[in-house]
């Protein structure tokens, strides 16, 4: 009898292991696909961007959390050079996140100005494109009250050798594959009137949504302060 009762509870061991082992594998079954989803889901349609520099206010400010739409311009699938199937191409007026050309390990934001065969001219800081306004003036902010005379050039602007600055640039127009990327912080912006134009190929997406904000500036015992309640979920335009 006390053989039997002992074999009885052996078995109830084992199955208690069983169960235990399925469990926890069903666990990092779960894990893993989550894991794995997330992944493509950042690889393939959205990512997530800190704003760290001040060159898109007002526009975005520093400490703002965004959502960036990858797909739209057709995300590049990790590990090659192909693309998928793009919704639309860039155009003047969107907001791009990007691989910085110098120093592809860094993305930047900024916003598009010009796309190919067209034509930018910037004339005592008001931007014109083929000869047009160019329309995004309550996006614009403007730091520094001089204006750099046209035909001084100023130290590292593009391109090299040119009597251009940051006030007075242009007439430039973008060869086939590049866009024209500008802040809308004009004065205080490292932008393509200084490192040039943007390859195509170095576009990640679409700044879409801003998911959370705070002002770097206010400690964090202030929380309530410190979270700028009003920007979340601001779309981005």
């Amino acid at each position: 009898m006390a053989d039997k009762d002992k074999k009885i509870k052996n078995v109830k061991k084992k199955r208690k292991k069983h169960v235990q082992k399925n469990i926890i594998r069903e666990y990092a079954e779960s894990i893993g696909i989550a894991i794995i989803a997330a992944l493509i889901i950042r690889a393939l349609f959205i990512q997530a961007f800190r704003i760290p520099t001040g060159s898109m206010e007002s526009t975005l400010l520093v400490g703002d959390f965004l959502l960036v739409n990858k797909f739209i311009y057709g995300a590049k699938i990790p590990f090659t050079d192909w693309r998928l199937p793009a919704i639309r191409e860039p155009k003047p007026g969107d907001i791009i996140v990007f691989k910085y050309p110098k120093d592809p390990s860094l993305d930047y934001i900024k916003r598009c100005i010009a796309v190919e065969g067209q034509t930018v001219e910037i004339k005592d800081k008001q931007v014109y494109v083929d000869g047009k306004l160019f329309e995004n003036a309550e996006n614009v902010q403007f730091v520094d009250p001089h204006i750099m005379k046209k035909g001084i050039p100023e130290p590292n602007i593009y391109p090299p050798g040119s009597n251009f600055n940051r006030d007075n640039y242009g007439p430039f127009t973008i060869p086939e594959g590049h866009l024209f990327m500008m802040g809308d912080n004009r004065d205080n912006s490292l932008d393509s009137r200084y490192w040039g134009i943007l390859p195509e190929k170095n576009v990640v997406g679409s700044a879409l949504i801003i998911y959370w904000s705070w002002d770097h500036n206010i400690p964090l015992y202030k929380f309530f302060t410190k979270v700028r309640w009003s920007r979340i979920a601001d779309l981005i335009r």
